[in-house]
């Protein structure tokens, strides 16, 4: 369901895209830095679920109705920037003797794989990107549907993007482990995330989202 012809590029240009620093990125490395690598997998699987949910609205033509009505896009920009500051607030609050210790984060692996859903379906430009990024390479020559070319073009795009940041994880997360033994940063990892919710908060809030109409 996927254009030979066209695939070269296809693959090239999602590297490319992988490769440009996003809110993505920043919340997945963070998040290995602070808490370690498995709360970073969690991290990375929660942004490829919500990738999946992105794709199929794509190729059922649900998110071209949404991202061609401003009002919906600004809705959805509002709640995102909402949810992040409160996702900010919540790690603002929690002090050094709520986060749990390395070796048993189950709960907090959680926590981040859902912020890392939500946080992705509540912003706009993801939901866009997935509009205007997949059509580009729909084929003619094939006789799959529109819908199922899109289908497979963006599970292919969070197969790598997936990879990607499993990639990124056990590298950040490597490096990140004198950190964790740090008392002094243990003390403050649960603010260095709010922080990082801030900055994404701001991030989302302030930029300019339009539609394709």
């Amino acid at each position: 369901m996927i254009d030979m012809a066209l695939l070269p590029l296809y693959l090239s240009a999602v590297v490319a895209l992988l490769l440009i620093p996003g809110p993505d990125m920043l919340l997945i490395a963070s998040s290995s830095l602070s808490y370690g690598k498995k709360v970073g997998v969690y991290a990375s699987f929660g942004n490829a679920t919500s990738g999946v949910i992105l794709t199929l609205l794509a190729a059922l033509g649900v998110s071209a109705l949404v991202a061609m009505n401003p009002m919906a896009l600004e809705v959805l920009r509002v709640l995102g920037g909402a949810y992040l500051l409160k996702m900010g607030w919540d790690c603002m609050r929690s002090g050094a003797a709520d986060t749990p210790e390395v070796s048993c984060q189950s709960n907090l692996a959680k926590q981040l794989y859902k912020r890392a859903v939500f946080s992705n379906l509540l912003n706009p430009k993801a939901l866009i990107f997935f509009v205007l990024f997949l059509p580009q390479f729909v084929s003619s020559q094939l006789t799959a549907s529109s819908g199922e070319q899109m289908l497979a073009l963006g599970l292919l795009l969070n197969v790598m993007g997936l990879s990607f940041n499993l990639l990124l994880v056990a590298l950040v997360g490597t490096l990140g482990k004198p950190l964790l033994k740090n008392e002094k940063f243990r003390a403050n990892q649960n603010k260095f995330m709010g922080v990082i919710f801030f900055v994404l908060a701001i991030w989302l809030l302030a930029s300019q989202v339009q539609g394709v109409a």
